[in-house]
């Protein structure tokens, strides 16, 4: 499932009593996992993930825990938690690059143990190698990647309209097809809920499709244009303000997402996650398709999952067997085959489904893959936090493009 980093503890008192010394303290046996994926786009993944882990380690306990909540906000408050009592897990689900700055003197660093051992540095993308570096070293092990700049969409829904969805080829074209959806049938044009990390997520697709990608690498890098990030706000406005579900700030995506099977509605903005909910019977092709947001058909929204390794480990050495598996192709093909996302290493594509397979071949075509700013690797974590108080203050019916358009540049 997706998560967000805003869990409810500072990183201020996060670190007010943080683990102490800094490195592996006495190994202890069992390997306690935490993450928080609990949902139908995670736990069949999960469970397949752990099994493998089991079959292929039967000599290592485990204690997984999954810990459920949308947005894995209570996954983020009990880490929180534990971690400030130095009462760390094995190891969590979390997020790797600026995510990591707000766990800074809390995290291990496993780049011998097992980015070395396993020889992960030459298996995954480079910028994956990169992007699980924190301050305290290689302190993330990727388990896959997500895709953020994917439309999906019910093809009953178009057909009824009369949509064309490889006509939609930019913004003004996206609008035209809500229209003829609402004009044309009684589903929903555009379905997601209203919680601030969907709104900055889907402006930031908005950003990238609209202003572009040096407009947006701009942004998140502090120099972005004040006016430009207000039109792509604008845009925004347009599609909440005249075609999204009149309930979005009282449902999830779980169950937006629920609509697009149930042909209910026609389009949904999500990281991939949102195709790992279809199951069988709703058949991509078929039933179910997807199209690159308008303007961003080159590029890859790059979002990664991973799990950390905390400092003075309750059990460092079963902790690092556990971490090298989850870096490995059977991890990665296990997990991500029923997840909707896809592996960071080269695998073999036999076991994946028809639109997994086309997104690992986009991965290693992209032009550009801009790094997802409502996950954690584009900022951190206080600095996302920010902007999704900005979202909920000046962009929550009613929408002021302005205000919080200057508020995105004031705080990046």
């Amino acid at each position: 499932m997706r998560g967000t980093a805003a869990a409810g503890v500072s990183a201020t008192a996060l670190l007010a009593g943080c683990l102490t010394g800094g490195g592996d303290g006495g190994d202890g046996n069992e390997v306690e996992v935490l993450h928080g994926w609990t949902g139908g786009d995670g736990a069949d993944a999960a469970s397949a993930l752990f099994s493998a882990f089991e079959e292929e380690h039967s000599d290592v306990p485990t204690n997984v825990r999954p810990i459920g909540g949308e947005g894995n906000q209570a996954l983020d408050q009990v880490v929180a938690q534990r971690l400030q009592s130095d009462e760390p897990p094995s190891s969590f689900a979390g997020w790797p690059g600026p995510n990591m700055l707000q766990y800074e003197g809390v995290l291990g660093d496993v780049e011998e143990e097992v980015w070395e051992e396993a020889g992960l540095k030459e298996a995954h993308a480079p910028e994956v190698v990169e992007i699980c570096q924190g301050p305290d070293g290689y302190s993330a092990v990727p388990i896959g990647s997500h895709r953020m700049n994917d439309l999906f969409y019910n093809v009953q829904v178009l057909d009824d309209a009369g949509v064309d969805p490889d006509s939609i080829d930019s913004f003004d074209a996206f609008v035209d097809a809500l229209d003829a959806i609402e004009s044309n049938t009684s589903a929903q044009p555009y379905v997601n809920g209203l919680a601030p990390w969907i709104v900055l997520q889907f402006w930031a697709v908005t950003m990238l499709g609209t202003q572009g990608y040096d407009a947006y690498m701009s942004f998140i890098e502090g120099d972005g244009d004040e006016a430009q990030v207000r039109a792509a706000f604008e845009n925004v406005e347009i599609v909440l303000s005249d075609y999204l579900n009149v309930d979005a700030a009282e449902i999830g995506f779980t169950e937006a997402n629920q609509r697009i099977m149930a042909g209910d509605a026609g389009f949904i903005h999500q990281g991939n996650w949102a195709a790992g909910a279809y199951g069988e019977d709703f058949v991509y092709g078929e039933d179910w398709g997807n199209i690159q947001f308008p303007g961003t058909e080159d590029m890859y929204g790059l979002h990664f999952d991973s799990f950390l390794y905390p400092a003075n480990n309750p059990s460092p050495d079963n902790t690092h067997t556990f971490l090298r598996f989850a870096g490995s192709e059977t991890a990665h093909v296990e997990f991500n085959r029923l997840k909707g996302s896809i592996p960071t290493r080269e695998v073999p594509t036999d076991r994946f489904n028809e639109y997994l397979t086309q997104t690992i071949e986009d991965f290693s075509s992209a032009e550009q893959r801009p790094p997802t700013i409502a996950h954690g690797l584009a900022v951190p974590q206080s600095t996302q936090s920010q902007l999704e108080e900005a979202i909920s203050n000046n962009f929550a019916d009613p929408y002021n493009p302005s205000a919080v358009a200057s508020e995105f540049v004031n705080i990046v």
